[in-house]
């Protein structure tokens, strides 16, 4: 083979090893974009998760909070009329021993 064909040959083939690493770097780019385009979209996937968790939990919260106020309305309700009806079985027995402290002290005047 003659000189001028044997450069022409390694020429040929430094070229080929310039596409090959051309398309090379090409196919990495196009790999880390898809890599950053898919990072993105399970970044979005997991805030917007972690959102609705939040969401889900808020409103857990919420109910239990409102769960125990009720509960403890309901106990106060209870002690209210339970107050109320030991007030009103104690009141003919206060009347009478303010009436009885009235007569004494009426009596004790006279």
């Amino acid at each position: 083979m003659a000189r001028p064909e044997v450069l022409d040959r390694i020429k040929e083939a430094e070229d080929d090893v310039d596409d090959i690493v051309a398309e090379a770097e090409t196919d990495r780019e196009e790999i880390i974009a898809e890599a950053h385009e898919r990072a993105d979209e399970i970044r979005s996937e997991a805030e917007r998760e972690a959102d609705e968790l939040a969401e889900q939990r808020l409103s857990d919260a919420q109910a239990e909070i409102e769960h125990e106020r009720e509960s403890i309305l309901e106990q106060g309700e209870a002690e209210r009329e339970a107050l109320e009806a030991n007030a009103s079985e104690r009141e003919a027995e206060v009347i009478e021993e303010i009436l009885t402290t009235f007569e004494e002290t009426v009596h004790a005047q006279t």
